[in-house]
Formats: structure tokens, sequence, C-alpha cells
């Protein structure tokens, strides 16, 4: 991690919860950290609590479901920090909801948030490293693994728009690692390769 020192990851989702350990743990490793959370208040009592850490954790407010937060949070990226070399998509949201039965609006924040939110902050991190040559970016999406290998969790009707969600992040994560590895890793795309390969 020494490597990585001084280095900016925006962790999506940092307000709480794995997000918030994520942010944390690299700010400790000596990165520069942009928190994104509508719940900007979680993110800046975090960055309080990491003050002695040798990297930097900044707050900042962003809905991911919401594009022009979205651009305007890279923007504030690049005028303060000058790039992004490490995105890791954690930002998600699910309901216990059937795809037939559900509400509409619960699908739609689950697909706003965990595919489009997830495309939209993938696009504006691998053009920021594109633009400044960055060869050893990561981009990172946060999954749950049993979306894809329990056929059983997946086919769970109240799941069942979740899961397709998730699943979408996997498929957003290989065709990155498809079309610009070594580049960029993308893991969560990684993993799905080695499992059809």
């Amino acid at each position: 991690m020494e490597r990585w020192a001084g280095r900016v990851a925006v962790v999506t989702g940092a307000s709480s919860g794995i997000g918030a350990a994520i942010a944390a743990e690299l700010t400790k490793k000596g990165i520069k950290v942009v928190g994104l959370d509508p719940r900007f208040e979680g993110v800046q009592q975090l960055s309080k609590s990491q003050e002695s850490a040798t990297g930097k954790l900044y707050a900042v407010k962003c809905d991911v479901s919401n594009e022009a937060e979205v651009l305007t949070a890279f923007k504030w990226v690049k005028d303060n920090l000058g790039g992004v070399d490490i995105l890791i998509n954690n930002a998600g949201v699910a309901y216990d909801t059937s795809l037939t039965g559900g509400p509409t609006e619960e699908l739609k924040k689950m697909l706003d948030v965990n595919v489009l939110g997830l495309s939209v902050c993938t696009k504006q991190a691998f053009q920021s490293m594109k633009e400044r040559g960055v060869d050893d970016g990561h981009i990172i999406h946060i999954n749950r693994l049993d979306s894809l290998k329990s056929l059983s969790f997946a086919l769970n009707i109240n799941y069942f728009a979740f899961v397709l969600c998730k699943l979408s992040g996997i498929l957003i994560g290989a065709q990155l690692l498809e079309m610009h590895f070594p580049v960029i890793r993308a893991n969560a795309g990684r993993h799905l390769l080695s499992l059809v390969s």
C-alpha cells in the first residue's frame, strides 16, 4: 500500500458501513480519500476521526443517482486533487421487494444507484485516469458474490431486482476489464471472467 501514498481514491457510500471502513483504512495508509455520500455529515464526522492519519479524508456531498451531483463531485476532485487513481463503487441500496409486485419507485431507486450511479462514477474515474496517463488505476465494485454464485439467492423472488442490479455491476466491471486491461484493473470483472473461462 505504500506505493499508493499521496494518490487519490474516491469511495462512494462513505458515510457508514463498508464504505466508511474502506475510507478510514485508505486514509491511514496515506491516501487522499474523497468520500462521496448524500449523508454528508457522516463523512464529515469520519473525516474528523481520521485527522491523525497520514492521508486525508475529504467529505463531498453526492448522491450517485444524481448525475449532476456526480459530475460536480468529480470536477471537485480534479480541481482540488488533480484527479482519480482509485475508485471504489460502494454505494448501494436494496429493498426486500419483488420485480413483479414491488413498488416501481423502489426498483427505480435500485437501478439509479446500483447501476446508473455505478456506471457514471466508473465513466468519470476512467476518463480522469485516461486524461492523466494513469496506467495503474483501480476501479473496484463492492458487490455480493452470492448474487452470482447462489442460484437460489438469485432466484429468490423478493431479491430478484437487487440481484439484477448487482449482476449489472459485475458485467460493467467485466466490460471495463476486457476493453482497458492492463491500464485499468476492474476487480469485480476479473472475478466474473474467472468464473466463465
